[in-house]
């Protein structure tokens, strides 16, 4: 069964909500994965923490070299991703709309290739 990836997508202008809306947000958050979960398409996921905690890895010159921060400076963000099992597109997007409502911002959706490299 193809596999999907739903990235919870902070806009720019996304500002925290507050205690009260946050611990509504992830319950209904909560209650959408243990539907993934029981309905068997559910492989894995999780919260990022902030894109100010990464590191870059890239190769120049033969050498490898890191860097503290994301490879793309944005104000967008991505906090969280969900990879999912979906018979087609149109049930991740079915699950991606269960995901918006519940975590009330953006949820984009991206197939994974299969069969490796062309």
């Amino acid at each position: 069964m193809p596999l999907y990836l739903l990235s919870v997508c902070y806009p720019a202008d996304a500002q925290q909500p507050d205690p009260e809306a946050l611990r509504q947000i992830m319950i209904d958050v909560g209650a959408v994965r243990d539907e993934l979960v029981a309905s068997g398409a559910w492989v894995f996921g999780g919260g990022l923490h902030p894109a100010s905690t990464a590191t870059t890895v890239f190769e120049r010159d033969g050498d490898v070299v890191l860097t503290d921060g994301p490879f793309i400076e944005s104000k967008e963000q991505i906090g969280g991703i969900t990879v999912i099992e979906a018979a087609d597109l149109d049930e991740a997007l079915g699950w991606a709309r269960k995901q918006s409502r519940a975590a009330t911002v953006p949820i984009e959706v991206r197939p994974f290739m299969h069969g490796g490299p062309a």
